[in-house]
């Protein structure tokens, strides 16, 4: 039922809004700071999933217009300072960058966090399954496995890079209770992909001509087919071309 879903979401992640909640705050505080859809690019770092779609969806096409990824699997950066670099070449002139990013996690209609009934599917499965497997992996060598067990060679480089940028929250996850890894896993996620995006923007903020950057990030928290989804926003910055804050934007 939807109520174990909503119950469980405001426990694990407090403060989380339903996209559309989101993207009305979000837009509003942005308009103050002079974006508007004429001429803000909205760039985001997310999963693959196809679940990670409707918030792109609700802050591109539906608000500001296309967007550009920068993502890949478990939302981390996958496409680093080149693709950040490419992307300010895009952006209106005059203009501002959205750059919304984090990890996702599903929590199914019981209230379970790691997984999510999917469209079609008898049966769910588990959000985010990258950021899962590289958990699994994890856990073996911080218990003492070969960390070049499973190995990825190039037709899988976005999931060693997932494992790698991982490894250094094996404490914390190790330390998580089951019933908390999923949670403690979407945290750990976030942190790492922080740190990546601040130093892309801090190390690529020049390539914004004579615009700002907002940088939103958080946890993506996906619902059964029939519920809207949810963002647990961690931080909501506001920085300048030469990646200095300028400003915090959160409500």
């Amino acid at each position: 039922m939807a109520s174990a879903t909503v119950s469980k979401i405001a426990k694990v992640f407090p403060k989380a809004l339903p996209n559309n909640a989101l993207v009305a705050k979000v837009t509003e505080k942005l308009s103050m700071a002079g974006f508007s859809k004429s001429n803000t690019l909205v760039a985001t770092s997310l999963c693959c999933d196809e679940l990670a779609r409707p918030l792109e969806k609700a802050f591109g096409l539906d608000y500001y217009g296309e967007h550009f990824s920068m993502g890949g699997l478990a939302g981390f950066p996958h496409g680093g300072q080149t693709s950040f670099g490419a992307m300010c070449a895009h952006i209106p002139d005059c203009g501002h960058c959205l750059l919304v990013y984090g990890p996702h996690v599903g929590v199914d209609s019981k209230g379970t966090v790691g997984t999510v009934e999917r469209r079609g599917r008898a049966a769910g499965g588990a959000c985010c399954g990258s950021a899962t497997a590289a958990c699994g992996h994890v856990l073996k060598v911080h218990g003492g496995a070969n960390p070049q067990e499973g190995a990825a060679d190039i037709i899988d480089a976005q999931q060693a890079n997932v494992g790698t940028l991982l490894m250094p929250y094996a404490g914390r996850l190790a330390a998580a209770s089951p019933d908390d890894l999923q949670v403690e896993l979407s945290y750990s996620l976030q942190d790492s992909q922080q740190k990546m995006i601040e130093a892309i923007v801090k190390n690529g903020a020049s390539s914004v001509a004579d615009g700002m950057i907002a940088v939103l990030g958080g946890v993506q928290i996906n619902t059964p087919p029939d519920m809207e989804d949810y963002y647990w926003p961690k931080h909501f910055d506001l920085y300048d071309n030469k990646g200095v804050k300028q400003d915090e934007l959160m409500w």
